[in-house]
């Protein structure tokens, strides 16, 4: 018998707690920005800043709400300046929240409440935070009716201590209780056992939605998260890409996901858009500059390509044998074939054809070989290498001479100096020249291989694909006496593209003579 499946409340903190990452500081119109984005992803809340904390937060929020319509959180300490602050800032909308928090840990208490003023014992100090919790929530309530409070460090707080701050909370008027495991520390067998003994403790639990905000210190932020769900909280607090404070936070992407794809064992679900999912992800990594790791779930660059030749096979034939969720799902494209040195021959056979190139088997053979010997010196072969190779490795082979080897050695004081080995009529054939520089010597040296003398009509070199392992381009016109002809040549190393392209175009010089004498014959 299956489970009615309940909504879990999905809490974006991106523009609050995300932002609180060093060096990860938003301009006002960046954080609007990123509101209309959190928006259109269709989070249920999103929490735009701490408005007491600078003029900038105080404009940054106001201006969120005035402009998304969506529920909008701003956060305040248990302090009537920051809750008033929190208040005018989100004035004009009519879905607020206002969200104060006080310490409930010892850890906390004694380190931020260690004066006098707040009780000489723990016992005292923990009454003080108490009433200050209590009077936070009550004067909140005299602004709006959506009114979270929070109880910093939870996860390090006495179960005893927690379940009566949780229950006074509700008591003065808190719609969401959030539980937050501050520094990342709970295990999540752990973190899920603290929320079940709250249901058990709090008598008045009934009347809140319990919510959780979880850090990544360990990496358990998104496994404590799904085990406190599991436990009966109905509120998730994450950050688009996990950003936050020190290691983060739990991931939007990641805990969303999880729900859309276990959804046979997990009876729960959320109304987060999840095409907008990479598109959000995207925009908060550059206006943030933090760039999402290769390998991070869901969004990295590398979430749905495949290398491995195994793998590719494997996808070719059916995508559910490596991916277990649709990347159209949270708004990739489409899955990515890397094309590498652990690519197969069907892999490059099939990127071929979706670029036009249908090949028989020999010549596959011939092009993979080819492919091999540039993905040695790439680590990833891009569809416009394909194209140059096509042109270039394949093609470029077939000539009266065949360059075999090429070394070059230079120095800022040195005359540079260039060996090539060339297949001349089935025979191997080696010289080394002198040049004013490394592509003239590499020309010198070919001519005396040849034992002919071509001049250079034209040089130019280009570019035609990025990074730093890109491929270059070059194109020259070589004459000798009343001929003329194009060579082209391509590599991750221009010197060798100058070499083949120059010999290509002697190639083609000989065939000319040798067509004329047979003419002539």
């Amino acid at each position: 018998m299956s489970r009615k499946k309940e909504k879990i409340v999905i809490f974006d903190t991106t523009l609050r707690d995300g932002e609180q990452s060093p060096g990860a500081s938003l301009n006002i119109s960046e954080k609007v920005e990123i509101a209309r984005e959190l928006a259109r992803l269709n989070v249920d809340v999103i929490e735009a800043g701490f408005p007491v904390s600078s003029p900038a937060q105080f404009e940054a929020v106001q201006r969120i709400a005035d402009e998304v319509e969506t529920t909008i959180a701003a956060l305040a300490r248990a302090k009537e300046v920051d809750i008033k602050a929190a208040a005018d800032a989100l004035r004009n909308t009519p879905h607020k929240r206002i969200h104060t928090f006080s310490s409930t840990s010892d850890y906390h208490i004694l380190g931020k409440f260690g004066d006098d003023r707040y009780g000489k014992t723990l016992a005292e100090k923990r009454q003080t935070i108490l009433k200050m919790s209590v009077d936070a929530v009550q004067y909140a309530k005299t602004f709006c009716d959506d009114v979270e409070f929070s109880a910093e460090d939870a996860g390090r707080t006495d179960i005893g201590y927690l379940a009566d701050v949780v229950q006074a909370a509700i008591e003065a008027g808190a719609t969401t209780v959030n539980i937050p495991d501050t520094t990342g520390y709970t295990l999540p067998w752990e973190f899920a056992a603290k929320i079940e003994e709250l249901f058990k403790r709090v008598k008045n639990i009934d009347q809140t939605v319990i919510s959780v905000h979880c850090h990544n210190d360990l990496g358990l932020a998104v496994a404590n998260s799904l085990a406190a769900v599991q436990a009966g909280a109905r509120q998730v607090e994450v950050t688009v890409n996990g950003i936050g404070e020190r290691a983060g936070n739990a991931s939007l992407e990641e805990f969303v996901m999880i729900l859309n794809v276990r959804k046979d064992i997990l009876p729960f679900f959320t109304d987060v858009n999840t095409r907008e999912i990479y598109n959000a992800s995207r925009m908060v990594s550059s206006f943030t500059g933090f760039p999402v790791q290769p390998n991070k779930a869901i969004v990295g660059k590398n979430a749905f390509a495949h290398e491995s030749g195994i793998h590719q096979d494997g996808m070719l034939k059916s995508r559910s044998t490596y991916e277990i969720m649709k990347p159209e799902d949270v708004g990739v494209h489409r899955s990515k074939i890397i094309l590498g040195r652990h690519s197969g021959r069907h892999g490059l056979k099939v990127r071929l054809k979706e670029l036009g190139y249908h090949l028989s088997e020999d010549e596959l053979n011939k092009t993979y070989q080819a492919f091999l010997k540039l993905a040695d010196k790439k680590k990833e072969v891009y569809d416009e290498d394909l194209r140059f190779l096509m042109g270039d490795e394949i093609r470029g082979e077939e000539g009266f001479f065949k360059l075999e080897y090429l070394n070059v050695s230079i120095g800022t004081d040195a005359i540079p100096k260039a060996t090539v080995r060339l297949m001349k009529q089935g025979k191997t054939v080696e010289k080394s020249a002198e040049g004013d520089g490394p592509v003239d010597a590499v020309f010198n040296a070919i001519d005396q291989a040849l034992d002919m003398k071509y001049s250079i009509e034209d040089y130019q070199v280009r570019s035609v694909t990025s990074g730093r392992t890109a491929m270059g381009e070059v194109h020259v016109t070589v004459r000798n006496g009343t001929m003329e002809a194009h060579g082209r040549g391509v590599s991750t190393d221009i010197i060798e593209a100058s070499g083949k392209a120059y010999l290509q175009a002697v190639n083609m010089i000989v065939q000319k003579k040798n067509e004329l004498l047979k003419q002539g014959a």
